[in-house]
């Protein structure tokens, strides 16, 4: 397949190297420091699954667009902050059945792709991964699935999609078609808004937040507000999802922590407005009570604004 990575940080460097790696001819997009790691050594990622590495003519980087031409598949991967930017430098990749694919923190990037180049080119994505970019051009994965899922918000089945499952197959990712990828997008997105809102305001890892009766019991109120607006907007969760959520923290590393926090601490701009912030405004506007999260977001704010 003819794919094109749009942000090359750890999401579009370690799946979209994985399948360069298996022989998708594969496009990196990127600018400043990371396009110019990519053109001087390469991509190299440094995998719990084995090291590999990409060579400068292999990554075929570039910062623009119309030298990659129409391709099948764009795997979207900047940061939720730079969605407006990068998706108005999408037309020159899009043929007849081109599928963007967004796996970004959120449930509202999708959205805001579509309304920069249309909804028929626009799919649903989410990965689990715990992975960091440990210079430019260079990713660090230390744990998580490894996995992509994926799927058409009709729930349909289409050529696209089975092609990009079975390139998947191929390059040895774990990867899932969804009949339902907008119950998957909020279910992550129940998950990442208490995980990374506590472990960011706290500057705690997972494994203090669980031991705290009253932290975990405010994980566990985020948790519950999440599902509260996702329910308000139509979308189907499973009545036991906070359960579940909780279950999967409770197998969490102890010591793990969130992008958001990485950030917080390293003085980087934070996706808080992709998460806790069009939470709680779309808890505003559907008259659904958020206040667990709306402190939390209060708590962050400072910082995410001298941060940029």
């Amino acid at each position: 397949m003819k794919i094109a990575v749009v942000g090359t940080g750890s999401l579009g460097g370690y799946f979209g190297g994985r399948l360069a790696m298996a022989g998708e001819q594969v496009y990196f997009l990127d600018r400043g420091p990371t396009l110019a790691a990519l053109r001087a050594s390469g991509l190299r990622v440094r995998s719990v699954f084995g090291d590999f590495a990409l060579s400068p003519a292999e990554t075929h980087a570039t910062d623009d667009p119309t030298s990659v031409g129409p391709v099948q598949i764009v795997l979207f991967t900047v940061k939720s902050f730079d969605t407006d930017g990068a998706a108005a430098t999408l037309p020159p990749l899009l043929g007849p059945d081109t599928a963007i694919v967004s796996l970004q923190n959120g449930v509202d990037n999708e959205e805001r792709i579509a309304r920069a180049i249309g909804p028929q080119y626009v799919v649903g994505g989410l990965a689990f991964i715990f992975a960091g970019v440990s210079e430019p051009g260079v990713i660090r994965h230390t744990g998580g699935a490894a996995k992509m899922t994926f799927g058409e918000f009709d729930g349909r089945r289409t050529p696209r999609m089975e092609a990009l499952l079975a390139a998947c197959e191929h390059a040895g990712i774990s990867a899932e078609l969804s009949g339902d990828i907008k119950v998957e997008l909020w279910t992550k997105y129940t998950f990442i808004c208490a995980q990374a809102g506590l472990t960011a305001a706290t500057r705690q890892p997972i494994g203090v937040i669980r031991q705290i009766p009253q932290t975990w019991a405010l994980f566990r109120q985020v948790l519950g507000e999440v599902v509260s607006v996702a329910r308000a907007e139509g979308v189907r969760l499973p009545d036991d999802v906070v359960e579940r959520q909780l279950e999967v923290v409770r197998n969490l590393d102890p010591t793990a922590y969130s992008s958001l926090y990485d950030d917080l601490v390293a003085g980087r701009r934070m996706e808080l407005e992709a998460l806790l912030g069009e939470l709680v405004r779309r808890a505003d506007r559907a008259g659904v009570p958020a206040p667990a999260s709306s402190a939390l977001y209060g708590i962050l704010l400072p910082s995410a604004t001298r941060a940029g």
